[in-house]
C-alpha cells in the first residue's frame, strides 16, 4: 500500500450487508409464512453499505393481511433485543407509494429499496409505483431534493473545508451522492460518474473506520478521531486523511453542480441555437462556454486559459464536455509562458467571484497541476487551524477573487493578483511559508514569463504578505522603531499598497476570526504612517493625552470612563495598573484587543479597547465599581479568574505548549515581549503579574486572538523605565512568563 493509497471497506460492508440479509430472511421465515407480506431494505442495508454502527431501515409491506402488526412484532423485537438500531415501518403498497409522494426521505429511501424477504411482487410493485410517480412529478419534487440539500449545507457545512467535517450531511459527503442517484432515477441527469462514485467509496471507508474507532455510529469526524481513523485506513496521519477527504468532498461537490445544471438545462426548456463568441474560438451557446465549430486545442496551448478567461468574464460555466476536451487535447504551455497566457491567467483572476467556479473546473480536471506543478503541493491541502475557512489551494483563489475588488488601489493591479494567487504556495513545503513561499514564486514567476524586475516585487510581497497585519496587531504603532522598520521593509509605495491591498484581500479570505474591522482599522493606520515615512516625513511621535484623558487626569485620584469598546482608567501610577484593570475587565468577560498606558506627571491614563467574550457587553457601572474597588485594592481578582477557569470546559485536544520571545530591535524605548499560547480567561492578567514579580512595567500590549489561540506582545520597562539589557534578567522574563502560563 503507497502513501496515497487508502484500505477500503467496501468487501467487510458488503459481508455486512449480506449476514444482515440472512438473518433477517430468518426472523421472516419464523414470523411469517412469506404469503402477501415483503420485508424490504432501504437506507444503508438497500445500498448494501452497512456500516457497523448503522440502523437497519426495513419496510414491512402487505396487502392488508389482518395479522400484519403480529408478523411485525417477531421481527421487530428480536431486532431490538440484539441491541441493534431499527427504525421500521409497516405499509401497504398504496401506503407506501401515498407516503412517498408527501414525504421526501421515504421516496429517497424507496427509490433504491431491495427485496429482503416474502413476496417479491409487492416489493416490485411499491418500488415501481414510487418511482413513476417520482418522475412523473420531477420538476416539484427535485426543486424540493434540492432545496433539501442547500439547508443541509447551511446547517452541515462543506465537508471539504472543516476541522471535523460530518461524512453524512455535510456539502460533497454522502447525502449529495445519494441525491444525486435520486435525480437519475427520474431521468433527469446521468448517475454520478466513475470518480464522484470512488470519491463516495473513500468517505463510506473512513465513516466505517470511524464507527470502528469509536465503537459507535457517528457521521462527525471530530479531531480526536483522525489519527486513529487514519491509521485504520493504512494513511499516514491526520493530515493525510484530511487532504484525501477534501479532495473527496469537492469531487463530489464538482458532479453535484453539474448534477443540477443538468436538471436546470432540462427542466427550462429547448436550449437556443444561437453561439455568441466570447473569445478567439470559443462560444456561449445555451449558458455554457464552449469551443467555436471546428476549433482544437492540439495546436494552441492557450486555448485552455483563453477559454477559462471567457466563461469567468462572462460569469459562466465552462460546459463539462469542453473542460474534457481542453484538458486531454491541449498541448504543454512554452515555459516561458506566451504574453497571452500570462494576460489570460490575469483575466481569470480580475473576474474576482465569477473566477472561483471556473478555478475549480479546471483544477477537477487536473489542468492546474500541468500548467502550474508547484499547485500540487498545496492542492487539496488541510489547514488545520479553526480560523482558516477553506484548503490552502481553495484559500488562494479566494484571496485572488477578493483582490479583484482591489485592483484600483494598486499601480500594478496584475502583480497584486497573482500574488494574491501565490501568496501561500510555500505551504506546500515544509518551514516558514513565507520564506519558501519567496523561493516557489521566483521560479512561478519566470514560468508564466514575468520580466525579472516583476519578479523581484511578487518574490517581495509574498515573503512579506503577513507583514502589515502583524505589525498592526502585535507592535505599538506610536513607537518611531515599529513604523521606520516597516517602511525600511516595503521599500517603496507601490509594494506597500501591494501588500496593503493583499492583508485585506488574504484576511477577508481567511475569515472572519483573521479578519475584522478592527484589524482593518489598524492596518489602515500602519499603512498612513508608513507612507508618510516613504514620502520623506518623519514618524508620528507618541500622542500626548486627548483633552477627555487630560481633563480625568486632571481629578488625580482613580477614575474610570466606558463608552462603548472604550475603556479608560486613570489613577495614581503605580507598577501593574495595567495588568490589575485587565483582570477586572477578563472577569467581566471582556476580551483586551490593545492597550496602552500614558502619564501626566504621577497620574497613569491606561486605555483599553474591548469586545465582549459573547453576548451583551457587561453593565458599565458595575464595571466602573469593579474597576475601583481593584484600584483601590479591595477587590480579590484572582478568586473572580479563578472561578471562571474552573467553570469552563477543558480543551478536547491536546494544545501546544506556550512559546515566549523577546524581539530584539523592534523599540528603542522598552523591550518586546511576544507570548504565544492558549487563550483562557485572564490570560493578560497572569502574564503582566508575571512581569510585576519581575519588577517591570507594561507600557502598551497588542492583543490577537487566532481561533484558540493568543499571541500577545506587551512593551515593557523597567522600574527605572528602561527596556532590558540584563541577559540573566531576560532569561528571567521568559521563565517567569511561562511559569504563569502553566
Amino acid at each position: 500500500m503507497t502513501r496515497g493509497e487508502a484500505r477500503s471497506y467496501a468487501a467487510a460492508r458488503k459481508e455486512r450487508a449480506a449476514d444482515t440479509d440472512r438473518w433477517l430472511r430468518d426472523l421472516f421465515r419464523t414470523a411469517s409464512d412469506g404469503e402477501r407480506v415483503s420485508l424490504v431494505a432501504v437506507g444503508s442495508l438497500g445500498r448494501g453499505e452497512l456500516a457497523p454502527g448503522s440502523d437497519l431501515d426495513l419496510v414491512l409491506l402487505h396487502d392488508g393481511r389482518p395479522d400484519v402488526a403480529r408478523i411485525a412484532d417477531r421481527i421487530w423485537y428480536p431486532i431490538w433485543d440484539s441491541a441493534a438500531g431499527l427504525d421500521h415501518s409497516v405499509r401497504t403498497v398504496d401506503e407506501a407509494v401515498s407516503v412517498a409522494r408527501q414525504d421526501l426521505k421515504a421516496v429517497l429511501g424507496l427509490i433504491q429499496a431491495r427485496h429482503v424477504a416474502g413476496d417479491p411482487e409487492l416489493t416490485r410493485r411499491a418500488r415501481e409505483g414510487v418511482l413513476a410517480e417520482w418522475r412523473a412529478d420531477s420538476r416539484r419534487r427535485l426543486a424540493e431534493l434540492r432545496e433539501s440539500a442547500d439547508q443541509r449545507a447551511k446547517v452541515s457545512g462543506e465537508l471539504a473545508f472543516l476541522l471535523e467535517p460530518d461524512l453524512k450531511d455535510g456539502r460533497g459527503g454522502l447525502r449529495d451522492v445519494q441525491a444525486m442517484q435520486a435525480v437519475a432515477a427520474a431521468w433527469v441527469a446521468s448517475a454520478p460518474g466513475p470518480r464522484a462514485r470512488e470519491a463516495y467509496e473513500f468517505i463510506l471507508d473512513v465513516r466505517h473506520a470511524l464507527h470502528v474507532v469509536t465503537a459507535r455510529g457517528t457521521d462527525r469526524l471530530v479531531l480526536q478521531e483522525q489519527d486513529a481513523v487514519a491509521g485504520l485506513l493504512g494513511l499516514l496521519d491526520a493530515e493525510a486523511l484530511m487532504r484525501r477527504l477534501a479532495e473527496a468532498g469537492r469531487t463530489i461537490s464538482h458532479a453535484f453542480d453539474g448534477t443540477w445544471r443538468s436538471v436546470d438545462r432540462l427542466l427550462s426548456g429547448p436550449v437556443p441555437r444561437g453561439r455568441r463568441p466570447l473569445a478567439d474560438g470559443v462560444v456561449e451557446h445555451g449558458g455554457e462556454v464552449v469551443l467555436a465549430r471546428g476549433v482544437s486545442p492540439r495546436k494552441d496551448p492557450v486555448l485552455v486559459l483563453r477559454a477559462a478567461a471567457a466563461a469567468a468574464g462572462a460569469g459562466l460555466p465552462l460546459a463539462p464536455a469542453t473542460v474534457s476536451v481542453l484538458a486531454a487535447q491541449s498541448p504543454p504551455m512554452p515555459v516561458p509562458w506566451p504574453e497571452e497566457a500570462r494576460d489570460a491567467l490575469v483575466s481569470i483572476l480580475g473576474a474576482g467571484r465569477a473566477a472561483v467556479p471556473v478555478w475549480e473546473e479546471l483544477d477537477q480536471a487536473g489542468v492546474l497541476v500541468r500548467l502550474l506543478p508547484d499547485w500540487e503541493r498545496v492542492r487539496h491541502r488541510p489547514q488545520r487551524h479553526p480560523i482558516h475557512r477553506f484548503t490552502v489551494d481553495r484559500h488562494l483563489i479566494e484571496a485572488a477573487a477578493n483582490a479583484a475588488g482591489h485592483t484600483r488601489e494598486v499601480s500594478r493591479p496584475d502583480l497584486l493578483l497573482i500574488s494574491a494567487l501565490f501568496h501561500d504556495i510555500g505551504k506546500g513545503w515544509p518551514g516558514d511559508h513565507s520564506v519558501t513561499g519567496e523561493v516557489v514564486v521566483r521560479d512561478l514567476g519566470a514560468r508564466i514569463g514575468l520580466p525579472p524586475a516583476d519578479v523581484d516585487v511578487l518574490a517581495t510581497v509574498v515573503r512579506h504578505h503577513l507583514l502589515l497585519p502583524e505589525t498592526a496587531t502585535r507592535r505599538d504603532l506610536d513607537d518611531p522603531v515599529t513604523i521606520e522598520k516597516v517602511a525600511a521593509t516595503v521599500g517603496s509605495r507601490d509594494v506597500l499598497d501591494l501588500l496593503a491591498a493583499l492583508a485585506v484581500a488574504d484576511g477577508a479570505a481567511t475569515g472572519p476570526a483573521a479578519w475584522n474591522a478592527w484589524k482593518a482599522g489598524l492596518v489602515a493606520d500602519l499603512v498612513r504612517r508608513v507612507r508618510s515615512v516613504l514620502a520623506g516625513s518623519p514618524p508620528p511621535q507618541p500622542p500626548t493625552l486627548s483633552p477627555e484623558q487630560a481633563a480625568l487626569a486632571r481629578h488625580g485620584g482613580g477614575a474610570v470612563r466606558v463608552s462603548g469598546g472604550a475603556v479608560t482608567v486613570v489613577a495614581p501610577d503605580r507598577a501593574g495598573l495595567l495588568w490589575s484593570a485587565a483582570g477586572v475587565l477578563a472577569a467581566h468577560r471582556l476580551v483586551v484587543r490593545s492597550a496602552s498606558a500614558a502619564s501626566a506627571g504621577s497620574t497613569a491614563v491606561i486605555e483599553f479597547s474591548v469586545i465582549p467574550e459573547y453576548g451583551t457587553p457587561p453593565d458599565p457601572a458595575t464595571l466602573e465599581a469593579d474597576l475601583r474597588l481593584v484600584l483601590a485594592g479591595r477587590l480579590d481578582i484572582e478568586q473572580r479568574l479563578a472561578r471562571r477557569t474552573r467553570s469552563m470546559r477543558p480543551a478536547r485536544v491536546p494544545v501546544a505548549p506556550p512559546r515566549v520571545t523577546l524581539v530584539d530591535d523592534a523599540s528603542a524605548t522598552a523591550t518586546v515581549v511576544e507570548v504565544r499560547a492558549h487563550d483562557k480567561p485572564g490570560l493578560l492578567w497572569r502574564i503582566g503579574r508575571a512581569f510585576g514579580a519581575c519588577g517591570l512595567d507594561v507600557r502598551a500590549a497588542r492583543v490577537e486572538t487566532l481561533g484558540a489561540e493568543a499571541v500577545d506582545v506587551f512593551y515593557v520597562v523597567d522600574r527605572a523605565g528602561r527596556p532590558l539589557s540584563d541577559e540573566a534578567q531576560r532569561n528571567q522574563v521568559r521563565d517567569a512568563v511561562l511559569a504563569a502560563l502553566r
